[in-house]
């Protein structure tokens, strides 16, 4: 295990995250979630309750100090462009704060993005037009919270070209990531994306020192890597399968351990990439103590909602009784006679008279009707469930009507339920 890293005075770590500017890339595909990204890109997709994927790494940059940020989008961008200017239009130019939307553009040629790598190489004069002396590169699609300031700070004193934020995973979890060795000081010896096979961490054997996918770069070395890179026929212009590895073999490249900013106990990094761990993800907000605190008042989540009154449970009869347990319910629902277990039901959702809603994510805009039965389902914005229907209780029916994942979710769109307008927010 790498010892931890030294801190930095929080002086000495406000000076460097105001020359840094974060790129957030958000242009990916996010297939793996299926029909949730049908009509939007991962980052937009919501969770827990109100809020929007990329709304995490975004709230960590602001609570880091961070206030300089470009977002790299491509893909069904729309919904996402539609949140942030909605939320995340509070900044003030005039003090050199921005959020500014980087969309591809064919700037150095006629095609679109071809890599993470190639999205920054495309935005060059946008970089050096804001001249910063750091370079952060963030994905817009993991849930966790983290201190973007310490590892600037560690960045830094360890004069690293680059550095890597890292965290112990599962053997069996390896060939998901970039895995990496390192020595004593954190500096990395040896990376390779996604391996069929590597050796375990020192004094750890079943665990694997896994790239997070959050970067940080001297600007002027990073530049000098993308101009190499962008003239390579053999390169796939990632930073994970190029870049990274190249930095380990020529520069200063160090790992940063990732940890939990309140204690020493695990810190929480959740890759929501296909419906099991989307759902598992929301399910573990429900819990006692979860690992990701958002009511947490000292490093607030931020986003944008709409406006709504406080949740309402009406009806209060024996076998008509409103009542929601063991769940969360965002503003503006109504639980009218009706039953939500171990639930999370987002904003403005009705749920009518003798239905049962049980670990169940339902998305915004949703009405659930009378006698309906819902259990492990993720239903998507705007759907109306007609009354009497049982949805996550027969596996090949469910199969035939809607999209059922390998843990057995079952997912629900208004297509799939003959309804012709999706609302993709």
């Amino acid at each position: 295990m790498m010892a931890q890293p030294n801190p930095v005075s929080e002086r000495f770590v406000s000076l460097i995250t105001r020359d840094t500017l974060v790129l957030v890339l958000a242009g990916g595909k996010g297939t793996r979630l299926g029909s949730l990204t049908s009509h939007r890109v991962k980052p937009a997709v919501p969770f827990g309750g109100h809020f929007r994927i990329i709304d995490f790494p975004l709230s960590n940059c602001l609570n880091s100090g961070i206030r300089r940020i470009g977002i790299l989008t491509q893909y069904k961008a729309h919904s996402l462009i539609q949140h942030l200017q909605q939320g995340w239009g509070f900044l003030r130019s005039e003090l050199g704060e921005f959020i500014e939307l980087l969309p591809a553009q064919q700037r150095t040629g006629e095609g679109w993005y071809r890599g993470t790598a190639d999205a920054v190489y495309q935005n060059l004069d946008i970089i050096r037009l804001h001249n910063p002396r750091f370079l952060m590169i963030l994905g817009g699609d993991h849930i966790y919270k983290m201190d973007y300031g310490a590892m600037l700070g560690f960045h830094v004193t360890h004069d690293a070209d680059v550095t890597v934020g890292c965290m112990p995973v599962p053997m069996s979890q390896s060939n998901r990531f970039g895995i990496m060795d390192v020595d004593n000081n954190h500096r990395i010896t040896r990376f390779v994306e996604k391996p069929d096979h590597c050796e375990g961490s020192p004094g750890q054997a079943d665990q694997a020192l896994a790239s997070m996918g959050i970067y940080v770069f001297n600007t002027d070395y990073l530049l000098s890597r993308l101009m190499v890179d962008a003239t390579r026929d053999d390169s796939s212009h990632d930073f994970g399968k190029d870049i990274i590895p190249d930095a380990v073999t020529e520069a200063r490249c160090y790992a940063y351990p990732y940890r939990n900013m309140h204690d020493d106990g695990p810190a929480y990094w959740r890759d929501v990439g296909d419906i099991d761990s989307y759902w598992e993800s929301n399910m573990e907000l429900i819990g006692l103590r979860p690992e990701l605190n958002i009511y947490d008042r000292d490093w607030p989540i931020l986003t944008w909602q709409r406006q709504a009154p406080p949740a309402k449970f009406v009806l209060d009869e024996e076998g008509r009784r409103g009542e929601a347990r063991n769940s969360m319910v965002a503003g503006g629902c109504i639980v009218s006679g009706a039953q939500v277990n171990q639930s999370l039901l987002s904003s403005f959702v009705t749920v009518d008279e003798g239905s049962v809603v049980d670990q169940s994510v339902i998305l915004s805009n949703v009405r659930i009707g009378r006698n309906v039965r819902l259990r492990r389902t993720i239903i998507e914005t705007g759907c109306d469930i007609p009354d009497d229907i049982r949805i996550g209780y027969d596996a090949e029916e469910d199969g035939r009507r809607f999209e059922l994942s390998a843990g057995g979710i079952v997912l629900v769109t208004p297509e799939m339920l003959g309804q012709a307008v999706h609302h993709v927010r």
